[in-house]
């Protein structure tokens, strides 16, 4: 195997300067401009047992900005010919306006409680049959929380903002929200405790009319203590109202469902009845936290309960 140094000097591109060569180039002035020398050939001769090292790798160059084109997100309307625009009515602007600062700014809080009615319809069919009076479902309700918040007058009351104070009432003049072609309004049945079911009846029946044509008077839906509003004949079980200011609570009434419910549990023997079937409707109680507490709303509901429970206590 020829020597490293015999291989280079056979080299034609690479000149063998030998032991004089080094020393005279050694003893040669650098110039002040001249880059470093060119590795040692003599280095490399001396150098037989391992090649070379390989030199390190340069880093790569930075790589070139990216730029990402934003495409503008094309927004699909619904053409103009699919849907109209119409102006809010008067009415609707009101209602807009008066139960947005409702909810906006009065502490609402809710009680339920679920109402067997079929001692109510029962009696229904015997006014009708023997006495030929019709009276509806919402007329005994109507006719049940006047008698209860005649018990329980504290919800019988208003809350004036701006004075913050509470202005309690001894008539009763209920609210009842009628749905007409505009909007909810809501005619005032006055001293509906003083009035018997058919009186009763009878005034819903005309404010109900009037209030369709747009002939209430002002008076006739302004003010009022306490509100009723019943979806039950629209197939709503259920629903929470808002308060109308600034009257200090609103009784939401769904409508009455057939459920199965427990059998009675006889006190002295313990013998328990059999399971039946009723028919029950869910009441919730909006009322202003300002005006009543928990407490006062749950009396009132436990007595609007017990009217319905025993409807001839509304004969009376």
């Amino acid at each position: 195997m020829l020597s490293t140094a015999v291989r280079l000097a056979r080299s034609p591109s690479i000149q063998f300067l030998g032991k004089e060569g080094w020393a005279a180039r050694r003893a040669a002035p650098i110039p002040a401009a001249a880059s470093a020398p060119a590795p040692s050939v003599a280095a490399a001769a001396t150098s037989t047992a391992s090649p070379a090292a390989p030199a390190a790798p340069s880093p790569p160059p930075p790589a070139a900005p990216t730029y990402t084109t934003v495409v503008p997100e094309t927004v699909t309307t619904v053409p103009p010919s699919l849907y109209s625009d119409e102006p809010a009515s008067n009415m609707r602007k009101v209602i807009s306006r008066r139960l947005t600062e409702s909810k906006s700014t009065v502490p609402h809080f809710y009680t339920s409680v679920e109402i067997p009615l079929d001692n109510i319809l029962g009696l229904r069919k015997v006014l009708q049959k023997d006495f030929e009076t019709k009276v509806s479902v919402n007329d005994f309700i109507i006719k049940a929380s006047a008698m209860a918040l005649r018990d329980v007058p504290e919800l019988n009351a208003t809350f004036d903002s701006k004075t913050q104070s509470q202005r309690t009432f001894s008539d009763v003049d209920i609210s009842v929200a009628v749905a007409t072609p505009t909007g909810l309004i809501t005619p005032i049945v006055p001293s509906t405790q003083a009035m018997s079911l058919t009186e009763i009846s009878a005034k819903v029946k005309d404010l109900a009319t009037r209030a369709r044509d747009n002939k209430l008077a002002p008076e006739e839906y302004q003010g009022g203590t306490f509100c009723i509003s019943n979806l039950g004949m629209f197939g709503i079980s259920e629903f929470s109202a808002v308060i109308n200011p600034p009257q200090g609570a609103i009784l939401a009434v769904g409508g009455g469902e057939r459920k199965i419910v427990p059998g009675k549990v006889d006190v002295e023997s313990g013998e328990k009845g059999k399971p039946g079937i009723a028919t029950i409707m869910t009441a919730r109680l909006s009322a202003d936290r300002r005006v009543v507490d928990e407490a006062t709303a749950g009396l009132f509901m436990s007595a609007l309960k017990e009217y319905l429970n025993q409807p001839k206590l509304m004969m009376l």
